[in-house]
């Protein structure tokens, strides 16, 4: 998000993160921001007077996602109410906190919203959660989060779908943003996964090819022609992406589409085999695309953790188009409501 909001003008100055890895990370990209590592309960008295236009971030999402536990009452779950209690202390004039769909559209969490809305307002904010998928907004993959964002009352303002709606961008196909690597092992794009394929031998099927389970493990292919699946923190080993270098570079057939075609019509599923030599793993580089962090973005730590601050990441052009609808608002320059636009911000 910090690579997101300072591309649209903001000046971070004050950060916190709990993992080792991905903290050595914010230094190493990061020089100039303070940033105190460990639990952010333990250090929001600390915090020093600041005069801040806003309180961004993204609490740990495991409570509430699909891919976790959705229990309100992990301890990670609470981490939204000390992201509020930061913005009491430091008293924004607006505030944006990141998460997982979940959080806004299942009943189950219904309380945490009514909280949430409840403290919002009691410290003299007007929130409002926004649903965006990343795909609309220049980044290639379909990743849906919510976006939790109020203003100071005082100021009479206060962010729209219709203002979000302004950034959209047209979707980027995978391939496109692979191409400019190069093929997995060059120096511009080292092999950071070699974890062997091999096609389930109990395939579960969907109509799409990028759907199901073709293969064995949790790593789903990549389709290059449109927005990759939703990134997960757990790549890495077997649940890492699988890429068709073949189809990518090499101008043959999707082996992926073939075989599920074989499959899924004619039935054809063999007992077991090892995918051919055209389909490898996702690289480190790439998913790093994926998720639109600058090619320059160095990460530190193993492999493994490399692959998951990528993958709990927020895509660096979502935050920006969030953040640059943010400054919009609060400078005054906003897009009129009308049923009109409304309607098209829905539909294009």
């Amino acid at each position: 998000m910090d690579i997101g909001f300072t591309a649209a003008g903001f000046d971070v100055v004050w950060a916190n993160e709990f993992a080792k890895h991905a903290a050595a990370t914010y230094r190493l990209n990061h020089p100039n921001t303070t940033i105190v590592e460990g639990d952010i309960n333990e250090h929001i008295a600390e915090i020093p007077p600041l005069n801040i236009d806003c309180v961004f971030g993204g609490p740990p999402c495991q409570g509430f996602s699909v891919a976790g536990k959705m229990d309100a009452n992990d301890p990670r779950s609470q981490l939204v109410f000390s992201f509020i209690k930061v913005v009491e202390k430091t008293s924004p004039k607006c505030f944006v906190m990141e998460n997982v769909k979940a959080l806004a559209s299942l009943s189950k969490f219904s309380e945490v919203r009514q909280e949430l809305y409840r403290r919002s307002e009691e410290l003299g904010y007007e929130a409002d959660f926004f649903l965006l998928n990343a795909k609309e907004f220049g980044v290639p993959q379909a990743r849906e989060r919510v976006f939790f964002i109020g203003f100071k009352k005082h100021l009479k303002r206060k962010m729209t779908h219709e203002q979000l709606a302004k950034h959209k961008k047209p979707e980027i196909p995978v391939k496109t943003v692979f191409h400019k690597l190069g093929k997995a092992g060059t120096d511009t794009n080292p092999l950071t996964c070699r974890a062997k394929i091999t096609v389930a031998e109990k395939p579960v099927l969907r109509k799409s090819p990028y759907a199901g389970m073709l293969f064995n493990g949790m790593g789903r292919p990549v389709k290059l022609e449109g927005a990759a699946h939703t990134l997960p923190a757990s790549t890495g080993g077997n649940k890492t992406p699988i890429v068709d270098e073949g189809a990518l570079f090499d101008g043959l057939e999707s082996w992926v589409e073939s075989y599920h075609k074989s499959v899924f019509f004619d039935k054809e599923i063999p007992k077991f085999m090892d995918a051919p030599p055209q389909l490898r793993r996702m690289t480190v580089a790439e998913a790093a695309l994926i998720q639109t962090f600058p090619e320059n973005y160095k990460f530190s730590g193993p492999v493994s953790s490399q692959y998951t601050q990528i993958g709990n990441a927020v895509p660096c052009k979502l935050a920006e188009a969030v953040a640059k609808s943010v400054l919009e608002v609060l400078s005054g320059n906003v897009v009129p409501i009308n049923k009109r636009q409304r309607e098209i911000a829905f539909t294009d």
